[in-house]
């Protein structure tokens, strides 16, 4: 059994205790959340171990970190550092992410442990399909097409403002990679708009998309985790023009995101110290089966 700790109980944590209880190879040593949060446990996790210092959970395996995007890497670099390998759903793509992959690898190394950094589902399982269709047709144009649906980074991103109660971030597609990010904000008293409107759309995650900002009363009666994707490309399979493909999905959000960080643990205990993004770790790695089962079933 792999004993997994989860770090951070929001609503990607939630799912990934449900996710942990439902593999047969993977044990729930326990819960790490803030001191203050500790002391209101929700019912549900009555019977779960729920402290604010992973030493406190005895030997761990693997923690899944559960936590907002940019808290991630300091916190990944931190538990490698006590030769725990983690697995997080970090979701900033391009130079950050190989940046974040470089500096955690390094300290995985060091401490003969493994990080599988940007285990959700973008990145994550669309990495995955993004680079099959790209084998089954090397040259040609690759569109991602999210939503409609609320983005957690997103939405999280606009929660740590100063002044922003609570938040909630909807991604519209526009078509051919280009979307719309509608923001709706619940503000405390006496905070401007309009400031945070200008700090929304400075911000990394929404600079480059068409970006409205709404006030409302209260986020409660607007959330749904609901969310989905189009990939779409169009290419060449050797001097073969016009292969078009089309991967599509509506999903429960932070329960893909859960599910796809739990294979990730598994595949965490097979591999070298090091760090690791989904694309580079083999299938077979993810699946409790062996692979023998695993020909006989899919191949």
């Amino acid at each position: 059994m792999i004993r997994v700790a989860i770090v951070g109980y929001g609503n990607i944590g939630r799912y990934a205790v449900k996710a942990v209880e439902a593999t047969p190879d993977l044990e729930l040593a326990g819960i790490v959340r803030r001191p203050q949060s500790c002391k209101d446990a929700p019912p549900e996790l009555a019977g779960i171990k729920v402290v604010s210092q992973i030493s406190e959970l005895g030997p761990v395996d693997v923690a899944l970190l559960c936590v907002p995007t940019r808290s991630v890497p300091a916190q990944a670099m931190e538990l490698v550092a006590l030769g725990i390998n983690t697995v997080d759903s970090y979701d900033i793509h391009g130079d950050k992410l190989l940046e974040y992959r470089a500096s955690l690898g390094e300290q995985a190394r060091r401490h003969g442990a493994v990080s599988v950094l940007a285990a959700g589902w973008d990145p994550g399982s669309d990495s995955m399909i993004r680079a099959l269709m790209e084998i089954m047709a090397p040259q040609g144009l690759t569109f991602t097409n999210f939503g409609p649906g609320m983005s957690m980074g997103h939405s999280a991103a606009v929660k740590a403002l100063p002044g922003v109660v609570d938040a909630l971030s909807i991604t519209i597609p526009a078509g051919s990679g280009v979307h719309r990010r509608l923001v709706y904000v619940e503000l405390a008293p006496g905070t401007d708009l309009g400031d945070i409107q200008r700090l929304i759309k400075e911000d990394a995650y929404f600079k480059h998309d068409e970006t409205h900002v709404y006030q409302v009363e209260t986020i409660l009666g607007l959330k749904d985790v609901g969310h989905g994707v189009l990939l779409e490309r169009s290419g060449t399979s050797g001097q073969t023009a016009n292969q078009n493909f089309k991967w599509e999905m509506r999903i429960n959000n932070p329960a893909l995101t859960a599910q796809m960080m739990v294979a990730a643990t598994r595949a965490s205990v097979k591999q070298k110290p090091g760090s690791y993004t989904l694309l580079e770790i083999p299938l077979v790695d993810y699946f409790f089966e062996d692979s023998g089962e695993l020909i006989r079933r899919l191949v």
